[in-house]
């Protein structure tokens, strides 16, 4: 039936998301889900948002969302940002393909690390958009003088993905005041993750028009099921996105989703607690695993990036999947000896370490 395609899809590559296995009793490190559920505030709001009036599903959702967005001016109220900053999507890997569209198609070339999102190229091959990959160095870190040079737009994720990577507030800003004439794209999915002195870049957006940052509640919040994502920015970026959202699906997100999302960003708690647990568990697993002669990437994110310098990665992902624990492992140029592994909860962390002992 391709007879029917299009030469666009003849030629794409699609994105290949996480695997989700639906087996009992599986310890699921591959997806960077928080192994924590979300705040119970959000249950409560989605039920108080139904009532007893399930009819009401007939009607359609607020097309602009603006309970959800002036929640998320809200709590970077400190970076003077107001909900005409704030432009919110069905999961930021919609509103990242909206970014790609309408803001990053242009004659040059898109900039964005050549170990990254993998996501990225797939949008290029979707709208057609010409871009070429900045090697990381050595060590896997971003370099901001290799974005000081013509472009159409850069974007890459900070912390990187899949490495964990952080670059520093002040080497994103240079790349920012380097590119005036282009669209800086800060993707923050992990952000939450960093330590306690780590800012997000949402702090510069009032400052510079071509800064565009965008989040998640899939991670911190741990509301992946429910997809709701965002982009802060100047408003001229955040018109030229609703354009888009407006020539493509005007009511992107559901009732339940921005009431929960609301419920979620309200309870700061909640928040601190859960992201506080996976990093200290980030930091222990860290240490675990170098005692037992594992390299790991220094990482600011829910998973870490590890190698063994004695055992293919491929092998020890498949020896941990016979144990029922599932990793990411990418047979990609330069990466393929490493692993990408959710921090779990404690316990989960635990049988890792014990399937590792035993496969070493």
């Amino acid at each position: 039936m391709s007879r029917y395609w299009s030469d666009v899809t003849r030629r794409l590559t699609p994105y290949v998301p996480g695997e989700q296995p639906k087996l009992s009793r599986l310890v699921k490190l591959n997806t960077n889900e928080n192994p924590y559920p979300p705040s119970p505030n959000v249950l409560a709001a989605m039920q108080g948002e139904l009532g007893d009036d399930a009819a009401s599903l007939r009607l359609y959702p607020d097309p602009n969302a603006d309970r959800l967005k002036s929640a998320i001016a809200h709590f970077f109220a400190d970076a003077s940002i107001g909900a005409a900053n704030v432009f919110v999507g069905n999961g930021s890997d919609e509103v990242l393909a909206h970014v790609f569209q309408a803001l990053l198609k242009h004659d040059k070339p898109v900039l964005f690390p050549d170990i990254t999102y993998s996501f990225y190229p797939v949008y290029c091959g979707l709208y057609d958009i010409d871009f070429e990959t900045v090697p990381l160095d050595e060590d896997f870190a971003i370099d901001s003088a290799d974005y000081l040079r013509p472009n159409g737009g850069i974007i890459f994720p900070n912390p990187n993905a899949p490495t964990g990577r952080l670059l520093p507030l002040q080497a994103i800003e240079r790349i920012v005041t380097g590119n005036p004439d282009s669209v800086v794209v800060i993707d923050e999915a992990y952000i939450d993750f960093a330590a306690e002195d780590v800012p997000t870049a949402i702090g510069l957006v009032s400052r510079y028009p071509n800064l565009l940052v965008v989040q998640t509640l899939s991670k911190s919040r741990s509301l992946a099921g429910l997809r709701v994502g965002f982009a802060i920015g100047h408003r001229d970026l955040i018109e030229a996105l609703d354009r888009v959202k407006n020539s493509f699906n005007s009511y992107p997100l559901d009732r339940l989703a921005i009431t929960a999302s609301v419920a979620a960003l309200l309870d700061r708690a909640h928040f601190d607690t859960t992201r506080r647990a996976v990093m200290r568990s980030r930091e222990e697993l860290v240490a675990d695993l170098q005692r037992l002669g594992f390299d790991c990437v220094p990482s600011a994110a829910n998973f870490i990036f590890i190698r063994h310098p004695q055992h293919d990665a491929a092998t020890l992902a498949a020896a941990l999947r016979e144990r029922a624990i599932i990793v990411r492992h990418f047979r990609l140029p330069r990466i393929d000896q490493y692993l990408r592994i959710t921090i779990g909860t404690d316990a989960q962390c635990v049988d890792l370490l014990a399937a590792l002992r035993e496969i070493l």
